[in-house]
């Protein structure tokens, strides 16, 4: 069956205005492959366009489709005129039509030190689909079809299902924390194998770094949170198999001053420390929410010489007792989504070692014309009977 000349886009144009749309079915190039898009998850900044038409400091410019957790089908491979001009035959390609694919959307310019070095995540011309950074905008993967260039398809194998192909990208940011927490930073470190992780934060991401830590040979993991529901996916995550301890935070309202805020957070480390049984603090704490109360908690449930890493994007200005982090060397090790992790990433889900974890996280699937509704799951806005009883983690848009 040909490919259809027309696509449906799911098009922001503002905070909570979204329209479905008819464009054309976009036409690979040379370099490029035409995906079917079959699974999306929604992630945070996602919710942040959604609600605001900004996500932090990148602001919605022109109407853009969001999305970029996907995974799909090659329906097409770029055509070729050969010199004499007689015929159109198929272009030189890698992949072919058929290949199940996970998509990695951040677009680097491959000629920067930063891509020279390996670090492209970090390279300054890098167009990443869904996001407002750059101008234009890069649409998303909420369409039915894309084109894509084909060295940022990840062939997938038949056995991983599209969800778990949509998954790699938040796992993909897992991994490059932990790999983060192994290299950067003073000294050697402390191996990940026997090692003590906190993960404050019980959303998918966090639930991800969790599992990965727990395969990564990690003894001690607790996550935190003050989602109580969550906390409980988080316990049952691929049967108890991973280990996870968890501790709900307690819901307070901020205090007067910031003396008395940090006070609470040392208080609270001091709780969770003595959870786990480690009264000096964790090796490691992944602090995946972005909230600056969660952020100062992660200062102080680190062990002297542990690591602080910074996996949520939060608040971009934050108020932190930095002397606490300096007097005992804790390093604060900032993240920014993932650089040659999709390898490792699917490999990982391949295995089997994280099996069970899709079916965990993805409470809801949604199809794309439907999309309103997604989002109302994804923020927790959903209208009576939506949600259909369960609680939101990881909402799908699928084909």
């Amino acid at each position: 069956m040909a490919p259809s000349s027309e696509i449906q886009s799911l098009v922001l144009h503002g905070a909570k205005d979204l329209r479905l749309e008819t464009r054309p079915a976009p036409q690979p190039k040379a370099g490029e492959v035409q995906v079917t898009i079959k699974a999306t998850g929604l992630c945070g900044s996602d919710l942040h366009y959604y609600t605001h038409g900004r996500n932090g400091n990148f602001v919605l410019q022109s109407p853009m489709c969001l999305g970029h957790e996907a995974a799909g089908v090659v329906t097409a491979v770029p055509e070729q005129q050969p010199s004499n001009g007689t015929a159109i035959i198929p272009g030189d390609s890698s992949l072919k039509a058929g290949d199940r694919v996970a998509l990695e959307v951040g677009i680097p310019c491959r000629t920067c030190n930063f891509c020279a070095t390996g670090r492209y995540n970090l390279c300054p011309r890098l167009s990443f689909r869904s996001s407002a950074k750059t101008f234009p905008h890069a649409d998303g993967t909420l369409q039915t079809a894309i084109t894509q260039p084909e060295n940022m398809c990840h062939k997938i194998p038949e056995s991983m299902t599209f969800e778990e192909g949509a998954l790699i990208e938040p796992l993909a940011v897992c991994l490059h924390a932990i790999n983060r927490s192994q290299t950067a930073g003073s000294g050697s470190g402390v191996p990940l194998t026997g090692s003590t992780a906190l993960v404050i934060g019980a959303g998918a991401v966090g639930m991800l770094t969790a599992a990965a830590l727990s395969v990564s040979g990690v003894s001690q993991i607790v996550v935190a949170d003050i989602d109580a529901p969550r906390l409980k996916i988080c316990e049952g995550l691929g049967g108890g198999k991973f280990g996870i301890k968890t501790f709900l935070i307690p819901k307070k309202a901020p205090l007067p001053t910031i003396e008395e805020n940090l006070a609470t957070a040392t208080e609270l480390a001091a709780q969770i420390s003595a959870f786990a049984g480690l009264p000096a603090g964790f090796d490691r704490v992944y602090e995946c929410t972005g909230v600056p109360p969660c952020v100062q908690l992660g200062i102080f449930a680190s062990t002297p010489g542990g690591k602080l890493v910074l996996v949520g994007m939060g608040n971009p200005v934050q108020t932190l007792p930095l002397g606490a982090a300096a007097l005992r060397e804790v390093d604060i090790i900032g993240v920014f989504r993932y650089a040659n992790c999709y390898p490792a990433a699917i490999e990982l889900f391949a295995s089997g070692k994280l099996a069970g974890i899709a079916d965990a996280l993805v409470s809801h699937r949604v199809p794309l014309d439907q999309g309103e509704k997604a989002f109302r799951l994804a923020a927790n806005q959903a209208k009576e009977g939506e949600d259909e009883g369960r609680v939101p983690v990881k909402v799908m848009i699928t084909a």
